[in-house]
């Protein structure tokens, strides 16, 4: 029996498999890749009923077109707002739908976030390299052919799905956020004055065109260094800010380097690193200094609500019960209409 495939017709602007990335390899020179964004990863897998880290296909910025062959499939895209159509016609995107040979899945230009998660029910029947799907384009590893997707690529399917109910993401529902981004100063904040440091937490930077997996070069006033631009070359972490020459702060993302010779003036927290990956050139952010322990508990707080995402989830056209309605935490309580002490 012939496999099901997912047919690449336009393949976007730059459109690769990810996952959660490749563990254990930096000390050997292999950055780990994987999602920019995983809780959109996570939300994507979750509408089609995959577990949150199963690889999917990340969009960037531009849309792109598929189609099944040789079976039919379950799929969903969250992360960005990509709008979605078949054979031409709009459906809703907080939902997953059925996929069948001879339809068109469509996927315009984003219109917010960056980036756009396209899940299939069972996953991509795909070989990993050193334990993960990740691609890292650079390196020519992982992923589908080591490379972004072009018009013709055929990529297996694990399974072919069942037909079943659908799932949606419920009214109303949001995913945790922070109006600013962030950070643990250090480790080298002392190469920095005193007044690039409050420069640093107080003013707006602009994410720059100069963005990209590897990281976002941002724009805004320069931070001056206390003793130069340069230091021993030492690891890079996920978040790294560093201040090169020039005075301007680049965040190093997914697919960095494993180590670099700038003075790292703070590094954003994991907890903030999904919700950075979906932002655009252009777009102004802020950095907010907190300690390592307020970081602990924000990245407990958002494993804590992944774990608790298939719950959130609902079959399409299920009624709401007020069991449900209880576990997104849309109401903070009940009253009884018949208390005439009540206001």
């Amino acid at each position: 029996m012939t496999s099901p495939v997912l047919r690449v017709i336009s393949p976007g602007a730059l459109t690769t498999l990810q996952d959660l990335g490749r563990r254990g390899w930096l000390r050997f020179g292999v950055p780990a890749a994987g999602a920019m964004d995983p809780v959109g990863l996570a939300v994507a897998n979750g509408l089609v009923g995959n577990p949150p880290d199963t690889a999917a296909l990340e969009l960037t910025l531009a849309g792109a077109s598929f189609a099944v062959e040789n079976g039919s499939v379950r799929i969903a895209v969250a992360g960005g707002d990509f709008p979605l159509t078949l054979d031409g016609e709009a459906v809703e995107g907080a939902r997953s739908h059925w996929l069948e040979p001879g339809r068109t899945l469509g996927l315009g230009g984003a219109r917010a976030g960056a980036r756009g998660y396209l899940a299939v029910a069972g996953g991509f029947r795909v070989e990993p390299v050193l334990g993960s799907m990740a691609t890292h384009v650079r390196s020519g590893i992982g992923g589908w052919q080591g490379r972004p997707l072009k018009a013709g690529d055929e990529l297996p399917l694990a399974a072919s799905a069942e037909p079943g109910a659908e799932r949606a993401l419920p009214a109303g529902f949001a995913r945790p956020g922070h109006p600013r981004v962030r950070v643990v100063l250090g480790p080298q904040d002392d190469h920095f004055t005193p007044a690039a440091l409050e420069t640093f937490l107080s003013a707006a930077y602009a994410v720059t065109n100069q963005a990209d997996r590897m990281g976002y070069r941002l724009t805004g006033p320069k931070l001056e260094h206390a003793h130069g631009p340069d230091i021993v070359s030492d690891a890079i972490a996920p978040g790294s800010v560093q201040v090169p020459g020039t005075g301007e702060p680049i965040v190093l993302l997914v697919d960095r380097q494993t180590t670099g010779g700038y003075p790292k003036i703070a590094t954003v927290i994991g907890a903030d690193l999904p919700a950075l990956g979906q932002r655009r050139p252009g777009e102004r952010l802020r950095f907010e200094a907190v300690t390592v322990e307020a970081a602990q508990a924000a990245r407990r707080d958002l494993r804590a609500w992944l774990e608790k995402l298939p719950s959130l989830l609902v079959p399409v056209g299920r009624e709401l019960d007020s069991e449900h309605l209880l576990a997104v935490n849309l109401i903070s309580g009940v009253t009884d209409g018949r208390d005439t002490n009540h206001p």
